[in-house]
């Protein structure tokens, strides 16, 4: 069943065509693969190395960070080797102290953790765009474009239209720019 919808401000006698809905995929509506790239200079990075790996650590970690209202962006948990695993997270960098001492404060309560280390030098650069969800080894050419640069990779968070890497905040501007060229941004769009 199509839809038209008009105007309840235009003169119904007029020509105007409206909006149609449909099911029907319109062929016309080609979507670019990357559609830009987005950062966040204001991050900050917390990891806890050394932390027991038993069910139950996420929680105990983030479950007062959360208490304390502050917000969780990217997370990454290794493979626990010897019972034991490190745990990383990136906050917003005005939250950073409150959520190291959230942490110190919560240490051998609720966790054990050989040792946490702080970053607020960092920043999240991200490649955004519909199309990647269709289109196989986007990630590894942007890990590819920054590796050429010597930009090391501290995280990766993917999503269906997002890959997001934490990198060294002084390679912000490089890695922006590397990756306009890689992904030819600045040039009219490629089509999927």
């Amino acid at each position: 069943v199509k839809l038209r919808v008009l105007s309840s401000f235009e003169d119904p006698d007029s020509t105007s065509n409206g909006t149609l809905i449909t099911f029907e995929e319109d062929d016309t509506m080609e979507q670019a693969i990357i559609s830009g790239i987005a950062f966040n200079r204001d991050e900050a990075k917390i990891s806890l190395m050394g932390v027991e790996d038993r069910p139950g650590i996420a929680y105990a970690i983030l479950g007062p960070i959360a208490a304390a209202n502050v917000d969780v962006d990217m997370i990454v948990q290794n493979i626990g080797a010897s019972g034991h695993t490190d745990f990383s997270f990136t906050v917003n960098r005005g939250e950073y102290q409150k959520a190291l001492d959230v942490l110190e404060h919560e240490k051998n309560i609720g966790f054990a953790a050989r040792e946490i280390i702080g970053d607020n030098k960092i920043c999240k650069v991200s490649l955004v765009g519909i199309g990647m969800r269709s289109h196989v080894g986007i990630a590894a050419k942007m890990f590819k474009s920054l590796a050429e640069e010597g930009i090391n990779i501290q995280m990766i968070s993917t999503s269906e239209i997002k890959t997001s890497v934490v990198i060294d905040e002084k390679y912000l501007e490089l890695a922006v720019r590397v990756l306009h060229r890689a992904f030819e941004l600045e040039q009219a769009p490629k089509l999927a």
